[in-house]
């Protein structure tokens, strides 16, 4: 597997793992004993302004992490030069991402129109994110395999 595949592969588990164990973290703290909290629009927005930065340091803490156990493991550097192909390939993965995100937000939105809960489209939006870079991060994989 080449290294930049191991970087994506890497991506790929951290979202997953990032978005489970706060999932799990807001519910058990906060949700679990009142579930009368769901429909506030100041938790859900405090909830999702702290989901930002919390994937973001993880992520970075992560691949720090990866790149120093990397050097020690294999005594090889990981490949900070992207050419023509690698920028295609983003650009692929970053178009897949941003149409299930704008279609996660549509559904999120026609959750409104049908007269759905509000937490409805909270959620909606915070896993359209997600999935959105699970699409991203899976398309990468998909096309260094298919040698795009």
């Amino acid at each position: 597997m080449y290294p930049r595949e191991k970087q994506i592969l890497l991506s790929l588990i951290n979202i997953i793992l990032i978005l489970g164990s706060y999932s799990l973290f807001v519910y058990y703290k906060y949700i679990a004993g009142n579930l009368a909290i769901l429909n506030d629009f100041k938790f859900w927005g405090k909830a999702y302004l702290v989901l930002i930065p919390v994937a973001i340091v993880a992520q970075i803490i992560i691949h720090i992490i990866f790149f120093i156990i990397n050097k020690i493991v294999t005594k090889e550097d990981v490949p900070t030069i992207t050419d023509e192909r690698d920028k295609l390939i983003e650009l692929k993965a970053i178009k897949l991402a941003h149409w299930t995100f704008i279609a996660g937000f549509i559904l999120s939105m026609g959750s409104q129109a049908i007269g759905m809960q509000p937490w409805v489209m909270f959620i909606t939006l915070i896993y359209s994110g997600f999935l959105a870079a699970i699409v991203s991060e899976t398309a990468k994989i998909y096309f260094y395999r298919k040698g795009f």
